[in-house]
């Protein structure tokens, strides 16, 4: 093993995602390369959100861009999970000021059968050589988190064709064509371990399933329709690599979710972190859980309201902090910097 490579095995995030005893609770920020930062916007006022994706020295700039004003424990690849739309046949633009929008919705068996083989390292290699710039580019002590959609949000946006509330499209496939549905998710997760697996070889040392939409589903659902799919890409995961497996809305949901598998189980915040880890249990660690809105209020009352995490946590190995989703664009980026400091301050052993 190199310095680098002991340094980065050794690092906070990494010890808690093996629930391995830390110097401070590490923290990370969902969406932190992001809009609330001013540097980001100036550079989105002159590239669109695409091509800042399909440019992997813009891409590297922008995950590196936070982490030393905010001065967080790990990396997130700046990407989107609906990249790899794109080789299976479907359109993808992003309006600004608005979500995505994908075109060629797939609402049928025979839409699913037209749809091609997702070989990343061919159609998403952008994404992997943006990996390789960020990891030359970050502290040999930070390690850099990959990620993707889960099979379920992603096939959910292809399905919708963009958001939705009530998922009338994915859900009218999931009942009527079962077969439909389960072809649909199979393609997108043999695509989305290939391209996690490319994202570990370029350069990153853990990755996060993103399943932002799973919640809409009821327990029988998600176990007869998701839960084999997610287990499968989790399953297929490089060995040895830790898995974040993090879905919005899953209270209902989170023993199954920890079915499907990962090293850590994201939490939103629509449960108390310590209700959540002990349903999770404590063979596994966890990640969360603080109300992304309440790094609009004052310092002092984020400060308040990280603690109440970190003791709910207990001080117990394997708890990695972050918000209960993605930080907001209001959020004032010293608003961002006073919860890191927070959870340092209070977390340290």
């Amino acid at each position: 093993m190199t310095d680098t490579e002991s340094r980065l095995h050794n690092s906070n995030f990494l010890r808690a995602c093996r629930r391995e005893p830390v110097d401070h609770t590490p923290i990370w920020i969902m969406r932190q390369a992001g809009r609330y930062m001013k540097e980001y916007r100036d550079l989105r006022e002159k590239v669109s959100f695409l091509e800042m994706c399909k440019n992997p020295e813009l891409a590297a700039e922008v995950t590196l861009m936070p982490i030393e004003p905010i001065g967080v424990d790990a990396a997130i690849l700046f990407a989107d999970i609906l990249l790899i739309v794109e080789p299976t046949g479907v359109g993808l633009t992003f309006a600004k000021g608005e979500g995505p929008s994908l075109s060629n919705p797939v609402r049928s068996g025979d839409d699913v059968k037209r749809l091609r083989e997702v070989e990343p390292a061919e159609s998403l290699n952008y994404v992997f050589e943006a990996a390789r710039l960020v990891r030359q580019g970050l502290p040999g002590d930070i390690p850099l988190i990959g990620f993707c959609g889960a099979p379920f949000t992603v096939a959910s946006y292809m399905i919708e064709g963009g958001g939705s509330r009530d998922y009338l499209h994915t859900k009218t496939l999931m009942y009527r064509d079962p077969g439909a549905w389960h072809a649909l998710m199979e393609l997108l997760s043999r695509g989305l371990v290939k391209y996690l697996n490319g994202q570990i070889a370029a350069g990153a040392q853990a990755v996060q399933l993103f399943d932002s939409w799973v919640g809409c589903l009821s327990p029988d659902d998600y176990r007869e329709f998701v839960l084999p799919h997610s287990r499968s890409v989790i399953q297929g995961v490089t060995p040895g690599t830790p898995v974040i497996h993090f879905g919005t809305g899953t209270a209902t949901l989170l023993e199954m979710v920890c079915e499907a598998g990962g090293d850590v189980i994201g939490l939103d915040w629509r449960i108390q972190l310590d209700e959540g880890w002990k349903r999770v249990g404590y063979d596994r660690g966890v990640q969360g859980n603080l109300e992304p809105l309440v790094l609009l209020a004052e310092p002092d009352e984020i400060r308040r309201r990280a603690k109440i995490v970190l003791d709910r946590a207990g001080g117990r190995n394997g708890h990695i902090f972050n918000l209960g989703h993605g930080i907001m664009r209001q959020t004032p980026v010293e608003h961002a910097r006073a919860l890191v400091d927070a959870v340092h301050e209070f977390s340290a052993r």
